[in-house]
């Protein structure tokens, strides 16, 4: 999964950017190119997992945030999700702040939209398919030109900027952590207090709880950012655990069992048989896999099996 962050200047995108990845003041400050970091994703599932088969490696979900500088976006249009950092502290008007970027969003996806528009029509005079692109192009055009987003359009174009999910995020003073909630285009923000998160880089992770349980938060940012990301995305995870590996996968939720077979290799998809499954908390529950498969927990699940989040999974193949 990758995360674009994006925000106008004073937002604090760079500050939580930095929070989020461990990477502070490290090049963050030029004025081209991007800042990349890549984030595990806690799972508790994994620790318990880990503790029960000691394997020779614990793999978490990553999510890859991407931090572009300057005014160069094309970072952005491979990211799966942007993340919107929102100033809301001191005099700024957080509402006019995030419609402005909006706005700059809908200018460079215009300009995108004439490019392809310019390409399509010259190479309609030797295909006709172009002449209908070119006209799907236009009408996309005087969409976003009406100042609604690519999403919104009823024909997907993934690598507008518009056409991606956004997660807002409130950067507020630490005094603001417990002030009302914010909204942007009709969706709740993230309150963070983008300072206060790198503060918590400085702590150990038993002294960072105790810091959020004083303040009345539950959480940290990156915790929420991540929860977040999946509920807009639509993403789960299924496991798999022995000696050699403990490991979470991330898929898209309403993903087949051959589906997520083919995420650990092609050769699992294709070869596919069926799957062992177990869920967490009934292997949790009973404490060993012997004890769920004797209570008769253990399920065998063929092709059309609907993967839940949590799945222990075993896939049985044969290529």
């Amino acid at each position: 999964m990758k995360l674009g962050i994006i925000g106008l200047p004073g937002s604090g995108r760079r500050t939580l950017f930095g929070a989020l990845t461990g990477v502070v003041n490290q090049g963050l400050y030029g004025n081209s190119g991007q800042n990349i970091g890549i984030v595990k994703v806690p799972d508790k599932r994994l620790d318990w997992l880990t503790e029960l088969y000691a394997p020779k490696k614990t793999t978490n979900a990553a999510i890859e945030f991407v931090l572009p500088l300057g005014s160069d976006r094309t970072s952005l249009r491979q990211a799966d999700a942007l993340v919107h950092v929102v100033n809301c502290f001191g005099n700024e008007n957080p509402a006019e702040n995030a419609e402005d970027l909006t706005t700059e969003l809908l200018l460079s996806d215009i300009e995108s939209a004439e490019k392809r528009i310019e390409r399509a029509k010259k190479n309609a005079k030797g295909d006709k398919k172009f002449a209908e692109e070119a006209a799907t192009l236009e009408r996309l055009r005087n969409h976003l030109g009406q100042g609604k987003p690519a999403r919104e359009f009823d024909v997907s174009v993934p690598e507008l900027l518009t056409n991606k999910p956004v997660i807002y995020v409130a950067n507020v003073a630490e005094s603001g952590l417990s002030d009302d909630k914010f909204i942007f285009d009709g969706a709740d923000a993230l309150t963070v207090c983008a300072k206060l998160e790198c503060d918590l880089l400085e702590l150990e992770p038993d002294e960072r709880q105790t810091f959020l349980d004083d303040l009345g938060v539950s959480e940290t940012g990156l915790d929420a950012m991540i929860r977040r990301s999946y509920e807009i995305l639509g993403l789960i995870s299924f496991l798999t655990a022995g000696k050699d590996e403990v490991r979470a996968w991330t898929i898209r939720d309403g993903t087949k069992a051959p589906g997520a077979a083919g995420k650990i290799h092609s050769d699992l998809e294709r070869g596919f048989i069926r799957a062992e499954v177990v869920a967490f908390d009934d292997l949790k529950a009973n404490g060993s896999m012997k004890a769920v498969k004797d209570k008769g927990l253990a399920r065998m699940e063929g092709k059309e099996y609907i993967v839940k989040d949590g799945d222990v999974m075993n896939i049985l193949f044969n290529v």
